[in-house]
């Protein structure tokens, strides 16, 4: 006698879908699709416009499809005087800045969650507390000349050490995981330091990509703080410098066209260009780096922030 076959799991969810399923489906993928749009197509409308005639990209009428492709545009920014080294130094806060940020982040997050730690609610609360109260502006530069860290490559380090959001959310994710671990290496005789170093860091693997994702995004934005603290070139970020030439676009691409394009090095990226095709091939420039490190952590970051904002 032959048996029925029974439908597998995702044939029986295919027979069971309604019409009001499928609309919700229909509707989910719509949403979603017109959502990646409008997050995506601006830096679409960013890249095709570096990339089409300065003319034409000058007139606004690029807007679906590149025109008159070339990439004379990078060759020029990348010729800008001191570029290199302003480069250099965003490259070097973004590392450095990130190393220190993630490593402060876990060994606080992982301090405040022993009870045997001296006024641990009290420390805590005095971290946290920074996150809603700031002294503003000009009491912060009083404090960063006192300490001598204006024209100082410290000022991109230190401040940014400490962060109470990132603190919080390694605190959490290190109350989720299971106490049993430490109270198994403490009878074993390890030091806390030993427990956070060999036990409780190598687990914390997505909330610290999290953290590194948060802090290098910042770090390499960040240009306020040389705006504010830096008056040394060999000191400036390229995101700074580069904001400079966005605001300088039309002076300089009017230079160009007044010179014949003779300006020299500063002006170099402005010859025969237009201050659209400047500002353009700025910001492709200044976005695209960050955004390569997304896919990099991308499988820790969901679990991560999870785990990390709601306990257990």
């Amino acid at each position: 006698m032959l048996k029925s076959k029974r439908p597998t799991v995702p044939q029986a969810r295919r027979m069971k879908r309604t019409r009001g399923d499928v609309a919700f489906h229909i509707a989910n993928y719509t949403g979603a699709a017109l959502l990646a749009f409008v997050c995506g197509y601006p830096f679409y409308y960013l890249i095709i416009n570096s990339i089409s005639a300065n003319n034409v990209a000058a007139l606004g009428d690029v807007r679906w499809l590149p025109e008159g492709i070339h990439f004379s545009n990078y060759a020029s920014v990348f010729q800008l005087s001191g570029l290199s080294q302003a480069a250099a130094v965003s490259v070097a806060r973004t590392v450095i800045g990130t190393a220190c940020t993630v490593l402060a982040s876990a060994y606080l997050g992982f301090m405040f969650t022993q009870e045997r730690l001296w006024k641990r609610a009290l420390w805590y609360r005095l971290v946290v507390i920074t996150m809603y109260f700031n002294a503003g502006i000009i009491p912060v530069f009083i404090v960063m000349y006192a300490l001598g860290l204006t024209n100082n490559f410290l000022v991109y380090i230190l401040p940014a050490i400490v962060q109470p959001f990132n603190i919080i959310l390694v605190k959490t994710y290190v109350e989720s995981m299971p106490h049993e671990l430490q109270e198994a290496a403490e009878v074993d005789g390890a030091s806390t330091v030993q427990v956070f170093a060999r036990i409780m860091l190598p687990n914390m693997t997505p909330i610290l990509a999290t953290v590194a994702i948060f802090s290098a995004v910042a770090q390499w934005n960040s240009f306020q703080d040389t705006l504010m603290y830096i008056t040394d070139k060999s000191l400036y970020t390229l995101q700074y410098l580069l904001y400079t030439y966005i605001n300088q676009a039309d002076s300089l691409a009017q230079m160009a066209q007044q010179s014949g394009g003779n300006l020299g090095s500063v002006a170099a990226a402005a010859t025969a260009q237009t201050a659209t095709s400047i500002r353009t091939t700025v910001a492709v420039v200044v976005v695209l780096p960050i955004l390569f490190v997304y896919p990099m952590f991308q499988r820790y970051f969901v679990k991560g922030i999870m785990l990390g904002a709601v306990k257990g």
